[in-house]
């Protein structure tokens, strides 16, 4: 007699992986600017450990496609000398690497604890009425994507929203995001409502 419950047995499922394999897609090639950039960046690590830029390098492919495709880490490997396999391992596990294609404005919203407590889920309904769309999509006119982020690292101005990786917006309350999501499609440069974010020059 055991005290354990019985366990159901499923041998289609049994250490199944889950992973998902990048689709092929097109093939990849650095523009000339953006592999005389990597190629100043790597002068940076001695020969033998030129693995190291393989984050700088997928941001370099993200930048000049919009996300990073498995083109793009194919080519990475080769230049970096990796396996596939290692690029895409850095890829996804890293949530600022996009792996299909997002909008123009990707829009992604803070939800651990201190911004959860201070409303960021209400932030986030409001986004999503507005924009029309529901956390991970994009919309139609490939204009925005919305994401949910695990903490932006300003749990004393939460809730934080991050737009691009590159502009921050805190003490973000649903009232405000409609005048956010105005002035990002008017292109406005500094959309900031809070008096207080943090904006990433290239």
């Amino acid at each position: 007699m055991s005290f354990h419950p019985l366990m159901a047995y499923d041998r289609a499922r049994f250490q199944k992986s889950e992973r998902k394999i990048a689709d092929e897609g097109p093939p990849f090639v650095f523009t000339p600017e953006r592999r005389a950039k990597l190629d100043d960046i790597l002068t940076k690590y001695p020969p033998d450990k030129k693995r190291s830029a393989v984050l700088a390098a997928l941001y370099l492919v993200q930048e000049q496609v919009g996300y990073v495709t498995a083109g793009g880490m194919r080519h990475v490997a080769g230049i970096l000398d990796l396996a596939p396999a290692e690029v895409e391992d850095v890829a996804t596990y890293y949530v600022m690497f996009f792996k299909e294609p997002v909008g123009k404005h990707v829009v992604q919203v803070c939800r651990t604890l201190s911004c959860a407590l201070m409303g960021a889920e209400r932030v986030t309904e409001t986004l999503s009425e507005k924009l029309g769309i529901k956390v991970g999509e994009t919309d139609a006119s490939g204009t925005f994507t919305l994401l949910e982020f695990e903490c932006l690292g300003a749990c004393d101005r939460a809730p934080v929203i991050m737009v691009n990786n590159a502009q921050w917006y805190e003490c973000v309350r649903p009232e405000d995001v409609g005048r956010l999501v105005d002035d990002l499609t008017a292109s406005k440069r500094d959309p900031a409502f809070s008096g207080c974010h943090l904006k990433v020059e290239a």
